[in-house]
């Protein structure tokens, strides 16, 4: 069975709530984030398989279309491969928050979906992510899970592990990683 990393977007992969950006909802709101790229890379180059897990309810609620979503996440991925990494799939919810779906994090259909198509091991597998959803989707999916950001002690979530970002989290990751 595979390993992978689950990646949160916002919040992990690139900006949001800076004084760039607050949503994104178009391709010129996305900026990744110092080092993602060459994190990406690591966990490509380690041999993890690398997904993108993440809630856009913008869409739900009339932001922005499933077809600007789209575009924001070829953005992405140019922006990553720049950096030599890649993303094997990027699993999204567009539904509005407190609908009462199951890929909604902190639901873990998206995890358990991705993990059934490329016959990913979720108990060797690694969710990050930003805030509490993240946290609870990895934990119902049966992953290990590393928060990041700027965060207190008490403010964990029970995470396994917690870094201020995705690139100080790597070496932890890739400890994790099964040869």
């Amino acid at each position: 069975m595979e390993q992978a990393v689950f990646l949160d977007r916002d919040g992990v992969i690139n900006e949001v709530k800076t004084n760039r950006v607050t949503f994104v909802n178009k391709p010129t709101d996305f900026y990744l984030l110092d080092g993602v790229g060459e994190a990406i890379r690591s966990f490509n180059q380690s041999g993890f398989v690398v997904f993108v897990v993440t809630n856009q309810g913008g869409v739900g609620l009339g932001y922005m279309t499933e077809k600007t979503l789209r575009t924001i996440h070829e953005k992405m991925v140019n922006l990553l491969a720049q950096h030599g990494a890649t993303v094997n799939e990027i699993a999204y919810c567009i539904h509005r928050p407190n609908e009462g779906c199951h890929c909604r994090k902190p639901g873990s259909l998206m995890i358990k979906q991705l993990s059934d198509r490329y016959g990913v091991d979720p108990t060797a597998s690694i969710m990050v992510g930003d805030r509490e959803p993240d946290i609870k989707a990895g934990k119902k999916a049966g992953c290990k899970t590393v928060l990041v950001g700027n965060r207190t002690k008490n403010e964990n979530y029970g995470a396994d592990a917690v870094f201020q970002s995705l690139s100080d989290a790597v070496p932890w990751i890739l400890k994790k990683k099964s040869l």
